[in-house]
């Protein structure tokens, strides 16, 4: 009794823990035998995470260490949802707001806000608007913004120009307009529109846009105006309105919503409207009936627009012209990006491009005329007299006035090739190229209409004309074999058949001139003058003059004195030859880049250039940048390309000789120094390679050598990069690398090293030296060599073998030095590939290394993983252990008020009992033998009893 009462006395505070502590084990014990439920079956999550709170706080007590475990691997979990399931929030600069894109001053109305609505408002109130619609940042709006103000400061008092920013995310132009580039130009014409413009960004192609768009239809009051309109390169439609009884013909508005729609359909604006209301000018083009409709075509049969048979709308009058017109001429203008609209175009045939400066708004264009009369000409086969009639009114000759110009049957063809009703003559010097120039040079060709050719004489006759030379050249060459014998210096003659017409003959009489000499053919045989072409001799300096070649057309002032300049031999050309020419034009103020890369001078004052290309045959000749661009220039050089022996030579791109200078040992040869370095010097051997060409850079100390061995003033060393540098036909290769040895006095005999032959410096040196030997030219097998000749030729060879000698010696100490160092390089590879072994092992090494590393590491993955796993199982245990400690805790809180009432009634009968008279026990009502149970209250536990509560009274006595 007296250790109870002094723990209680005296450790009142570590008793009721004890007690505590044993009530929480007691609690447990009864939890687990379920005879005490701790939390109602609703309990919520927030308890929960209180309860556990509160068990983690009893475990602290505890068991410390695995607290701080929990608390840090919670930290972990929390600091790693906190990196991977966060985002940032993106930032967004607002944009700035947008400004004015025009000027305050401007004709302009800027709408820089994209206020489209307004826009649409403000359009509604006008006749015709241009809407810009631009992006500020667009270059090419930028760009374009002062030739829109050019164009309005013109146009500001009839149009209505309105600027529209597309670009701003808050306007209704960006949310309603879905454009893929900018700028982009709309006009409207009243209600009809919109009418994209897609021509040059430049302003006087923008003017006349839109003043055609003002005015779709031309009005044609007279019979000029009319041939004005029918004269035009560009086809027309016409229109007849009798507006007399009507301010508005029937059809006249159907007529002008079709002028319209074909500017919308073709920017190009190819197809021209006008109107005629004078029912005489009507009859000329075959209208009688108002509402009418013409289409002009210059070579094909002009067309009505069938009423009966198609609907008069303006879709179908627009697609009726669009498929029925006849293209003369056609402007070609590229867009500046990636386009086929020149591989389309010149896949066609071969095609004349003409560049010339062109004005939009100019009333006339001179140059363009002139063109335009050329084109019909050489398409003219049939002789059609409105064509005649209109290249009369081109070239502005009065002639009486014409009746009609309703389609008629076409004419008989007349005879391309008329043979003349008395013989003609003309002499050709032959070009060097031909088979028979070897041995005759001159050939007087004469034309004649009867079988018996009569030897040509100084008795007046006329010289033929172009077609008829060039129809006898082609019978002459075809027939040339038969001056094939020696040379001769007498005039021989031969009758031979036309390969064009069974009904005409030709003579040619041919003989050999002196070449050696400069000097002109006798005249009183008929014979222009023309100038020898010079040969040198074989002991004398290895130098060729420039082949000659047939003249050009363009000289026909000099060699055909009686044919006018205003003369035209291309009449119907186009039918009398196999390669017809497609005309074009471009206007060199936009496009002269082009015409650069064709051939025109860079640096020039008048901006004109004609060009003829054929892709097919993969050439294209250029006219002379000297010769003015005017009709009998055009003629000439149409006509040079017609005829089947063309004398056109094909322009030739090269690269710029200036970018390689002289250099010592290989000679680097460009287009323009072919002539000079390849055909004009000593022996020449010539390497053609390319850039991209891999085996080429594997011969250049194959060359290098070879120019160190040779001397520079017996053999030049040269090559060509073909890939950069055209050449004529006859002098290409079809492989690279290609070796060619051109022999002094004899280029003409070039020779090609085999192909099947290795490229060494031994094998080189024997190819030159078999077809460098003099002794092989047919000179010196005809003549046998003089003495002197021997013992000079002697000299020269002991010089030359000399020479090689010392060459063999510089030879043989480069082999020694080489020697050394391949002996020097044998034992740095000796020490190398020791290293290599080393570090072979060293690998090894290391990669045993590395598989223990990986080995280990993936056993430390595992043991992670374990501890990982580990560490889960521990987290739920103490997860449980928590929940298990507030159960303990309310069960040890009820046990403790079950305990204190228990003491109080115990105390309470204690009291009464020693103050109470003792009472005789009834037998019928036995005293209970346990503590009085609370209403709703569960009963005690049976292990409870009641010696804890007397030993509480003792306390209290004695306390």
């Amino acid at each position: 009794m007296s250790e109870c009462g002094g723990r209680g006395g005296g450790n009142s505070s570590s008793s009721s823990d004890d007690a505590e502590d044993e009530g929480g084990g007691g609690g447990g014990g009864s939890a687990g035998s379920g005879s005490f439920s701790p939390a109602p079956a609703g309990a919520s999550s927030a308890g929960r995470l209180r309860r556990g709170l509160r068990g983690a706080s009893l475990m602290a007590r505890r068991r410390p260490e695995l607290l701080c475990g929990a608390v840090a691997l919670g930290c972990a979990l929390l600091v790693a949802l906190k990196f991977t399931c966060s985002r940032a929030k993106d930032v967004i600069i607002p944009a700035k707001p947008p400004v004015s894109f025009f000027s305050s001053r401007s004709p302009v109305l800027d709408l820089f806000q994209g206020q489209l609505d307004y826009a649409e408002h403000v359009r509604r109130d006008s006749e015709v608007v241009l809407l810009f619609f631009y992006a500020p940042w667009c270059g090419q709006s930028i760009a374009a913004r002062s030739e829109i103000e050019q164009a309005a400061s013109q146009l500001s008092d009839q149009v209505l120009f309105v600027a529209i920013n597309c670009w701003w995310n808050q306007g209704k132009c960006r949310r309603q307009k879905h454009f893929f580039h900018f700028p982009v130009i709309h006009l409207y014409h009243r209600s009809f529109g919109p009418i994209e413009y897609k021509g040059p960004m430049s302003a006087v192609y923008i003017e006349k846009f839109v003043r055609r768009v003002m005015k779709p239809l031309l009005y044609i009051p007279s019979q000029s105006e009319l041939l004005d309109f029918l004269s035009n390169y560009e086809p027309g439609v016409l229109g007849y309105f009798e507006f007399s009884g009507s301010p508005q013909p029937p059809g006249y508005l159907t007529f002008f919503t079709s002028a319209l729609l074909s500017l919308k359909k073709d920017y190009l604006g190819t197809v021209r409207f006008g109107v005629i209301t004078n029912k005489h000018l009507a009859k000329l083009v075959s209208l009688v009936h108002s509402g009418s409709v013409y289409l002009h075509r210059h070579f094909n049969t002009s067309l009505v627009f069938p009423r009966e048979a198609v609907n008069y709308t303006a879709e179908n009058i627009h697609k009726w012209a669009l498929e029925n017109r006849e293209a003369l001429l056609r402007w070609l203008r590229p867009h500046g990006g990636k386009s086929l609209l020149l591989n389309n175009e010149l896949k066609k045939g071969p095609a004349l491009l003409v560049f010339l400066p062109f004005n939009p708004l100019a009333e006339s264009h001179p140059l363009i005329d002139e063109i335009t009369e050329v084109a019909l000409e050489y398409n003219n086969c049939h002789g059609d007299q409105v064509v005649e009639r209109l290249l009369q009114h081109l070239r502005r000759v009065d002639a009486p006035l014409f009746r009609s110009l309703a389609p008629e049957p076409p004419a008989q063809l007349p005879d391309p090739s008329p043979i003349a009703a008395s013989p003609c003559c003309n002499t050709v010097v032959l070009p060097q190229w031909r088979p028979v120039s070897r041995t005759h040079n001159v050939c007087e060709l004469c034309v004649y209409q009867t079988m018996v050719g009569l030897r040509p004489s100084s008795a007046g006759v006329p010289q033929c004309s172009f077609f008829e030379m060039a129809a006898a050249l082609d019978s002459f060459y075809l027939k040339e074999q038969t001056f094939y014998h020696v040379v001769s210096h007498s005039v021989e003659c031969s009758n031979f058949l036309s390969s064009y017409s069974p009904f005409s003959y030709y003579t040619a009489c041919c003989r050999t001139i002196n070449r050696a000499a400069t000097g002109f053919v006798d005249s009183a045989q008929g014979v222009f003058e023309t100038p020898a072409v010079a040969f040198s001799s074989l002991e004398e300096k290895c130098h060729v003059e420039t082949p000659g070649s047939l003249p050009h057309i363009e000289e026909n002032d000099y060699l055909f004195p009686e044919v006018d300049a205003s003369s035209t031999n291309v009449t119907g050309l186009s039918c009398r030859t196999n390669k017809t020419l497609n005309i074009y034009l471009l206007d060199s103020n936009l496009f002269w880049l082009y015409a650069e890369r064709l051939g025109a001078p860079s640096a020039t004052r008048v901006k004109e250039f004609a060009t003829i290309v054929d892709v097919r045959e993969e050439s294209h000749y250029v006219l002379d940048p000297k010769e003015a661009l005017r009709k009998f220039t055009l003629e000439s050089f149409i006509q040079n390309f017609s005829v089947l022996y063309s004398p056109l030579k094909r322009h030739l791109i090269g690269s710029d000789s200036a970018q390689f200078p002289p250099q010592h040992l290989i000679t680097e040869v460009t287009t323009d120094t072919f002539w000079e370095v390849v055909l004009q010097k000593q022996d020449v051997l010539l390497l053609y390679y390319a850039q991209w060409c891999g085996f080429c850079p594997s011969l250049n100390h194959v060359f290098i050598q070879l120019a160190r061995l040779l001397p520079a003033d017996a053999l030049t060393v040269a090559r060509i990069d073909v890939s950069q540098n055209d050449l004529p036909w006859e002098f290409m290769v079809d492989r690279l690398p290609t070796i060619l040895f051109f022999p002094c006095s004899r280029k003409d005999r070039s020779v090609k090293y085999p192909e099947d032959l290795p490229i060494t410096l031994p094998n080189l040196l024997r190819f030159i030296l078999h077809h460098s030997d003099p002794a092989s030219s047919p000179r010196s097998r005809a003549d046998p060599p003089t003495k002197e000749c021997v013992q000079s030729e002697a000299v020269f060879q002991q010089g030359h073998i000399s020479h090689l000698e010392r060459e063999i010696r510089k030879l043989r100490a480069e082999i020694g030095a080489l020697q050394r160092a391949q002996g020097q390089v044998e034992a740095q590879l000796s020490s190398a590939r020791r290293d290599g072994h080393r570090l072979l092992r060293q690998k090894q090494s290391l990669e045993a290394r590395h598989g223990l590393l990986r080995l280990h590491s993936e056993q430390l993955r595992a043991l992670a993983e374990r501890k990982a796993r580990e560490l889960e199982e521990l987290a739920r245990r103490l997860q449980e252990l928590a929940d298990a400690s507030q159960d303990l805790l309310t069960e040890n809180a009820w046990l403790k008020i079950l305990v204190a009432t228990m003491g109080r009634k115990l105390e309470g009968r204690d009291g009464a009992e020693e103050l109470a008279p003792p009472r005789e026990a009834r037998p019928d009502r036995p005293e209970p033998s346990g503590p009085p149970r609370l209403p709703g209250s569960a009963p005690p536990p049976p292990n409870i009893s009641s010696a804890p509560a007397s030993e509480r009274s003792d306390e209290n006595r004695t306390g």
